[in-house]
């Protein structure tokens, strides 16, 4: 039980980053379409994320690696319906609907699950030597 709910808090702790990086992008324009570079930015900031989230999680939890992302990636959705949409979409002119048809939505991700899948497995087995 104290192994899901750390895993939790950090998923939690790499859903907060990651809206942090996607909002904070829209401040810096560099590119015309600001909806692309919050995709890109995301999907370049997911990658510290994600390993931070696991690395924090390996150094005291044990998981099977793949229930570690499945669970981080369930969370992040979560959190997505539940905050991200209706607090920060909805009210800029968004909607579940074009949030949840992107297909960079599925792209981060798929890239969010294999970060923390592999990413475990690499700690998991430096643990195991």
């Amino acid at each position: 039980m104290k192994n899901i709910i750390s895993s939790i808090v950090y998923a939690l702790l790499v859903w907060a980053l990651g809206i942090s990086l996607f909002l904070s992008s829209f401040y810096v324009p560099v590119l015309e379409n600001a909806e692309r570079q919050a995709d890109i930015v995301l999907a370049l900031g997911i990658i510290p994320s994600a390993t931070l989230g696991t690395y924090l999680f390996y150094r005291k939890g044990k998981m099977n690696p793949s229930h570690l992302a499945l669970l981080f990636v369930v969370v992040a959705v979560l959190m997505d319906l539940l905050i991200t949409v209706p607090v920060f979409i909805i009210p800029a002119g968004g909607s579940y609907s074009e949030f949840f048809q992107n297909t960079m939505f599925y792209t981060i991700a798929v890239e969010f699950y294999f970060i923390v899948f592999y990413f475990g497995k690499h700690l998991t087995k430096r643990q195991a030597l």
